[in-house]
């Protein structure tokens, strides 16, 4: 049996909390946010993806008791040696827009020719029963794809406008919200979060 019918997602985000919410539907289970609780904002110290989201989901647990449920996500540029990685949302700094990441991001890949400008999305969720689970659910998602020579499109966030999907041959910020989802790095680790929270409750 699933140990509560109650997940905390460590995120203020309605847009995530939404779609976490419609994957895991058929579970039967109540996604909550981390604003029903007060939970303060623990600092990421680790130093990949998976050392972060189990900071978050453990910090969750701690405050509240219950299941928790937390994503660490980035892009990865290869021509950068992988960064800004688990930086990527700090990459211009600390509280950094979305707009000011994407304009260092591209500085930064000023004069790379666009076939070296490979790169991906890297999402890794993690699933804890408690904060002392010592076996959490562990699952990942990458979509890979290029970095455009600059920004297009009006949907999505972070650097949805300058990341190229060669299948739909646009930028991830030109997808329609459905596609994107069913397409993206975070969509990818949810669905498998999925099939395992299902298994676990078999």
């Amino acid at each position: 049996m699933f140990p509560s019918n109650e997940l905390v997602v460590a995120t203020g985000n309605k847009g995530k909390l939404n779609e976490i919410s419609q994957v895991l539907a058929p579970l039967g289970i109540t996604v909550r946010g981390q604003k029903d609780f007060a939970i303060p904002d623990i600092e990421e110290t680790g130093l990949t993806f998976v050392e972060n989201a189990i900071l978050k989901a453990r910090n969750t647990c701690l405050h509240t008791g219950k299941p928790a449920l937390a994503d660490d996500s980035g892009i990865e540029v290869d021509a950068l040696n992988g960064a800004p990685g688990i930086y990527s949302a700090r990459y211009a700094g600390v509280g950094a827009s979305d707009g000011a990441n994407v304009v260092k991001l591209l500085d930064t890949l000023q004069g790379v020719a666009d076939a070296e400008r490979s790169a991906r999305f890297q999402c890794v969720m993690v699933y804890m029963r408690h904060a002392n689970d010592p076996t959490p659910l562990i699952c990942q998602g990458t979509w890979e794809g290029r970095i455009t020579l600059a920004p297009a499109g009006d949907n999505g966030f972070g650097y949805d406008p300058v990341f190229w999907v060669p299948q739909h041959n646009c930028t991830a910020a030109q997808l329609p919200p459905d596609i994107k989802n069913s397409l993206s790095h975070r969509g990818q680790a949810l669905q498998k979060l999925l099939v395992a929270l299902t298994q676990r409750q078999g």
